[in-house]
């Protein structure tokens, strides 16, 4: 689903959210319903191109911990009303690459300490930062690799990745909510919002 430049998204008075929040955001981009639907529809995609093939997911701390858990559940509900059961395994690791909302050019990996149980496995990772760590991944020799990403972000960069599946193609906005933070903050909100400048600098670090 493309979201188009121009898109005025919606106003956060039609929605809850928590009130710790209220004047720290501009929009509602994505309503989290329609996240959920779309979701779901990446599992159904996942499970017609994997096959039989067992499946490590490996999930992408912290940003990718909401999208992983749902999209791994809707997995596992087609497995259990299907005739195909799906062996899935959840391993996890840690990217850190934002200091407030700037990009930092030096990838940090946390985590995921035993990746040579990946050799010869079919990987599924889910999150926003992929290039580094599939570089890493590769060198265990993976019978395959997909990477599913709930958002892309549209920029002018050549260089700009793009994964297997993705949920939403967004303007290149700094988002939160459904797991994605700025500075640890706005994690527990629901929907994906943009944030407005008093929320940058209210938490700021």
């Amino acid at each position: 689903i493309q979201i188009s430049d121009n898109w005025p998204g919606y106003s956060l008075d039609l929605f809850t959210y928590p009130q710790h929040y209220y004047g720290d955001l501009e929009y509602v981009l994505i309503p989290h319903g329609i996240i959920v639907d779309r979701t779901e529809r990446l599992a159904k995609d996942i499970v017609q191109d994997i096959g039989d093939n067992d499946i490590v997911v490996l999930c992408v701390l912290k940003g990718g911990y909401k999208f992983c858990a749902d999209l791994v559940e809707h997995i596992k509900n087609l497995s259990r009303n299907s005739e195909r059961f799906i062996s899935m395994k959840v391993d996890f690791v840690r990217l850190k690459s934002y200091h407030n909302d700037q990009s930092m050019q030096d990838m940090q990996i946390m985590g995921g300490d035993d990746l040579s149980k990946l050799t010869g496995k079919d990987i599924v990772g889910t999150g926003r930062t992929m290039k580094v760590l599939l570089n890493t991944i590769e060198k265990y020799k993976p019978k395959m690799i997909k990477v599913a990403s709930l958002l892309v972000k549209r920029t002018s960069r050549p260089d700009g990745y793009r994964p297997d599946y993705y949920g939403f193609e967004i303007p290149d906005l700094f988002v939160v909510g459904y797991a994605l933070d700025y500075n640890e903050h706005f994690r527990d909100l629901n929907h994906i919002c943009v944030i407005n400048d008093h929320g940058k600098a209210k938490y700021r670090v």
